[in-house]
């Protein structure tokens, strides 16, 4: 399933959000880069991350998974590079792709050209590039469940916090952003934004300062995905508070459409005007798995994109 005409898109996120995005985008897409963040320290990625002194390779492995085609070949890859060792041993919990990019960054000496190697041996739709060119870390202030302010610091701890989160930020506060991810986004026809972990997948690509600029200034339309419902770190935001907590962290950027399945819209009227707020159109599409799964289907996925590609001369609002 292949639309025309197809825009260059680029896809920012982490993780299974991003994967969901990737799946349906590629149905969209021939020239589909996808961005990456690069904060993870928790499992296989934290230790090779910790170990190897390189950028965390999981939320990468995992966007070329999903990159990869719908045929023996694509299938066979991906599974490869999702499969994890099962040991007593050191390997335990080490995800195959994992290991495989690790080892060509230490080969080539370039994370860009080590993805791109894999990209080329997987026969991926797209490219994938980190945010970053070094690792970071993500962390929050936070307000406990008794009330007092705090502080949590870590990827992987503040996916599984409880503790309400008030701000985000990023150490070091400025790291170096992957060239080849910045002329991307510049190239581009289309950014799109989520969905995934709002804090740690989707804002988190707002606090690096350069890929912020880059994509305040960008010509290309703004798509921001929401979530079907949410997760540890988001439990009790509406719709409407994961708009704001983005306007929040990135006040300067605009957003064109915000897409979302209608049952994921506890407020339409509250929502459109959050939306609003964003400078975006709120459009309205049923993007999940009709069996009523949390997620997203990658076909309907795709079709709301392309309806809205292809609307982007006229107004959201008739879709």
């Amino acid at each position: 399933m292949l639309f025309d005409p197809k825009p260059t898109v680029v896809a920012l996120g982490g993780g299974h959000g991003l994967s969901a995005a990737l799946r349906a985008l590629r149905h969209v897409s021939d020239q589909l880069t996808a961005l990456v963040t690069v904060a993870d320290d928790g499992g296989s990625s934290g230790r090779l991350r910790k170990e190897l002194n390189c950028l965390p390779p999981g939320d990468l492995r995992m966007a070329l998974a999903a990159l990869c085609g719908d045929d023996d070949w694509g299938r066979t890859w991906s599974g490869a590079l999702q499969t994890r060792f099962q040991t007593d041993g050191h390997l335990d919990g080490h995800a195959v792709g994992n290991l495989l990019i690790a080892g060509l960054w230490q080969m080539f000496g370039d994370p860009v050209t080590g993805l791109d190697w894999v990209g080329r041996l997987l026969g991926a739709r797209g490219r994938v590039l980190p945010i970053t060119s070094v690792p970071f870390t993500i962390g929050a202030d936070v307000v406990e469940l008794d009330g007092a302010p705090g502080e949590i610091v870590g990827q992987s701890t503040l996916a599984k916090a409880d503790e309400r989160i008030e701000h985000l930020w990023i150490e070091p506060a400025d790291p170096p952003a992957c060239t080849e991810a910045l002329a991307a986004i510049h190239q581009a026809d289309w950014i799109v934004l989520g969905p995934g972990s709002w804090y740690t997948s989707v804002i988190v690509h707002l606090l690096v300062p350069e890929l912020a600029e880059a994509l305040i200034e960008t010509a290309a339309h703004r798509l921001l995905t929401l979530n079907l419902t949410t997760e540890t770190e988001t439990d009790g935001l509406t719709a409407v508070d994961h708009l704001r907590v983005l306007h929040e962290h990135a006040p300067g950027l605009r957003i064109d459409v915000v897409l979302a399945d209608p049952s994921s819209i506890e407020d339409l009227p509250a929502a459109q005007a959050a939306a609003a707020e964003l400078g975006a159109e709120l459009v309205l599409r049923p993007v999940a798995e009709p069996d009523g799964t949390a997620t997203h289907d990658p076909l309907r996925l795709a079709t709301a994109y392309q309806d809205i590609f292809d609307g982007a001369e006229t107004s959201w609002k008739e879709l």
